[in-house]
């Protein structure tokens, strides 16, 4: 799993899902499905601390990278899930250079960062420290999620941020930061997405999205992105079974 950061700073295009459900066997299975990483989605789900070393455990299981995306900027946050042993962080609601600097500090060791050295899962419970101190600012992916206003207005001075692999955007939240919400501002939203994207990739950085489904990927990956994270697994397993209900009803 150590070719995954490579990957997204080689801009290969990875396909990946936010993981929701709290339970191992949802992340065996998602994992099970051919996706190049997972993402735990400790922010938006009810995913308590404890629990996340088990779904990053239920993903190396079948050698997919789990990434986590931490409930805010805390280091605490950041450093107990690289800890934990998960393959990178994704950042929410990083709105300036200080606050990207901030992601990276808490990423990565000295003399790059200040991450603390603990004996958790990822160094082999203690057992293997030098090997993980070694390897891991070159392996984890930081990827920091645009998504405000006020990130838009400073994405010049966020993209020059040494140490964030992926500039990843969030159209939810910032269509409703920008007021650009719903079909009404579809053309609002699009320009701040190609704006985000030009000055990331000029920048040298990855871009990344949220997409609910993928019918408007290759769009987007024509316009420099490819890091890409398609809905999740409760949108999934409530979609394909409501497909299938619809077609069993209709069934002759």
């Amino acid at each position: 799993m150590s070719g995954f950061r490579q990957k997204c700073i080689g801009f290969e295009r990875v396909v990946g899902t936010f993981s929701a459900i709290p339970h191992p066997v949802a992340v065996e299975v998602t994992a099970a499905a051919g996706l190049d990483f997972l993402c735990i989605d400790w922010e938006h789900s009810q995913i308590g601390r404890e629990r996340i070393e088990d779904l990053i455990r239920a993903a190396d299981v079948h050698q997919v990278p789990a990434m986590v995306r931490v409930p805010g900027h805390t280091p605490e946050w950041v450093a107990s899930v690289l800890d934990a042993g998960a393959a990178g962080v994704l950042v929410p609601r990083v709105s300036t250079a200080a606050q990207a600097q901030a992601a990276v500090m808490a990423t990565r060791y000295p003399p790059v960062g200040e991450r603390g050295v603990g004996p958790g899962r990822a160094s082999g419970y203690g057992y293997r420290i030098p090997d993980y101190l070694n390897s891991a600012n070159k392996n984890l992916v930081l990827a920091i999620q645009v998504e405000t206003a006020e990130g838009l207005a400073n994405i010049d001075e966020i993209v020059k941020v040494e140490g964030v692999d992926v500039i990843f955007i969030g159209p939810g939240d910032l269509s409703v930061s920008i007021d650009a919400m719903g079909p009404a501002g579809a053309e609002k939203l699009n320009a701040a997405i190609e704006k985000i994207t030009s000055r990331a990739r000029a920048a040298g950085k990855a871009v990344g999205i949220f997409r609910p489904s993928a019918d408007d990927v290759g769009k987007w990956a024509n316009a420099g992105i490819s890091f890409f994270m398609l809905a999740s697994d409760t949108m999934f397993l409530g979609a394909s079974l409501a497909a299938g209900a619809a077609a069993a009803r209709t069934a002759k």
